[in-house]
């Protein structure tokens, strides 16, 4: 036998030692956990199939999770396609011709690096394991040495020095998180494009491809969409929908994904000019994110050491989840890659004609290939942000000195799933028909719940648990004087307002 084999028994053994050796769950973790059992508790997000005991990585939208998604994909779209003239949306297809994706270089170039840890046969992404180490290095304090550590992953991966970046796990000591060791495979590229068979016959099926992506849609539909919408450069096209990636390790939660949904933009630019509008959208969008209502201090920039095939500048925009900070948007100057290889693949030109005047030549810029740039978000990603970010779970002083517990979600009025909560105090006295009354006035502009059931302290609990923000109480003294009471969510204020005003209230806090 190897002096260095294990028999079973002793491999059993290190393997029950270096669980539980494993450390407590940190504070962020456990809040992230929370997270989670919250959002399935209270119908945001189940795990899909759950009955069959679930599918890895695949997650339904529950009740209220689907409304406050819509809602953030509503105010993604009315921000690109309403404020700005210059863009307009598209609903491009799941499934395309297969030679786009060759074209595009998702066949040949879209893989990830993954390992085997041939002890425990899990398996994982390189940069995954390398930016664990690099998190318990900031843990640790050794902030420097960490930034070190990711500096040297994003260049070997940008020369696809696989050698090297194997040497690196070896050198950092980095181990298996269920085995405990090292025993590592090579590292080998993986594709992450899931493809199936178009056609009726399995002999005759032709081998396409779901969507790793939305944006070829939107490449292949430049000129369509160009001339029927009368677009002139600079100008966008914006589109939302699924996409599909056959990732090697889909982990924390709805962060990543194998089916999630992108909304994009590609900004269509006279080449030259493309610095000025990447700039331009880097600025544009996170401005965006900060007029939602989400913190500035929970979000950064992260420019790309490793560009994609297709990009001369590219940065992302992270938000700080509760497991650190993680790309939440792409910003991305893709160049004319993606006109320019349709153009060769279809046989068809992509150019565009601009009658401005060159003032360099007095004559119009005329024929061209746009240059692009790029704003690409997971609307996922962004309902996971709007979710980590409202989570709290706050202790309250009452007016006897004693205290009490809610768990309150601090989601933007304008994006949360129920706007408004109409509730009377009783169920008796003509009070339901009064409330009654008051919904049938609101609902038609925004989303209203009601009910009647426990006591109005039970119910205000209930509704700051999925994040509404207002909570009317119809009560004895509205049919006096048609007065109600209305809690706000945040700071558990009340105040008496005449019925009539509840309506301007809440348009006006969700416009």
């Amino acid at each position: 036998m190897d002096k260095g084999a294990k028999t079973p028994f002793l491999g059993r053994m290190a393997y029950f030692c270096h669980v539980m050796s494993k450390p407590a769950l940190t504070p962020q973790e456990n809040n992230f956990q929370a997270i989670i059992s919250h959002a399935k508790e209270y119908g945001f997000v189940f795990p899909s199939s759950e009955i069959y005991d679930g599918l890895s990585a695949v997650y339904d939208y529950g009740p209220y999770g689907s409304e406050l998604k819509k809602n953030i994909r509503d105010y993604w779209w009315h921000s690109m396609t309403q404020m700005h003239e210059n863009i307009v949306g598209i609903d491009a297809a799941i499934f395309m011709h297969p030679t786009t994706w060759k074209a595009s270089g998702h066949v040949d170039s879209f893989s990830d690096p993954l390992i085997d840890n041939k002890d425990s046969q899990k398996r994982y992404r390189v940069d995954h394991l390398i930016e664990a180490k690099a998190d318990s290095l900031r843990a640790a304090g050794a902030v420097a040495e960490a930034d070190a550590l990711i500096a040297k992953m994003e260049e070997l991966l940008g020369s696809d020095n696989f050698e090297a970046l194997q040497q690196l796990l070896v050198d950092q000591k980095i181990t298996c998180t269920v085995s405990g060791t090292s025993n590592w495979t090579a590292i080998r590229q993986f594709n992450l494009m899931f493809d199936t068979q178009l056609g009726s016959v399995a002999e005759d099926a032709n081998t396409i491809y779901l969507r790793p992506e939305t944006a070829q849609g939107i490449f292949v539909n430049f000129l369509n969409v160009q001339k029927t919408a009368r677009m002139k450069v600079p100008f966008g096209i914006a589109q939302t929908g699924k996409a599909f990636r056959n990732e090697i390790v889909a982990r924390q939660f709805i962060f990543r994904m194998r089916e999630f949904e992108q909304m994009e933009m590609q900004f269509f630019v006279r080449p030259g000019t493309q610095k000025k509008w990447y700039d331009y959208w880097k600025e544009a969008r996170l401005l965006w994110h900060t007029e939602l209502g989400m913190p500035a201090s929970k979000y950064r920039f992260h420019d790309h050491v490793k560009l994609a095939h297709y990009a001369d500048a590219a940065l992302d925009i992270e938000f700080e989840f509760p497991f650190g900070f993680k790309e939440l948007e792409g910003i991305h100057s893709r160049t004319d890659f993606d006109l320019t290889r349709h153009q060769e693949f279809s046989k068809k030109k992509q150019q565009y004609f601009d009658n401005d005047i060159d003032e360099a030549t007095g004559k119009p810029y005329g024929n061209y290939i746009p240059y692009v740039i790029e704003t690409s978000i997971g609307l996922d990603r962004m309902f996971l942000a709007v979710l980590s970010n409202a989570y709290e779970e706050e202790k309250i002083t009452k007016e006897d000195g004693s205290t009490d517990e809610r768990v309150v979600l601090h989601i933007p009025a304008k994006i949360a799933p129920v706007k408004l909560a109409i509730l009377p105090l009783v169920k008796k006295d003509g009070l339901p028909e009064i409330a009654r009354e008051l919904m049938d006035s609101c609902k038609g502009q925004f989303k209203c719940f009601y009910e009647e059931k426990d006591a109005i302290g039970k119910r205000y609990r209930r509704q700051d648990a999925i994040g509404t923000p207002f909570c009317v109480t119809i009560d004895h003294q509205t049919k006096e004087d048609q007065t109600v009471t209305i809690r706000y969510r945040d700071a558990m204020t009340q105040e008496r307002v005449h019925i009539s005003k509840v309506k301007e209230i809440v348009l006006g806090a969700i416009a």
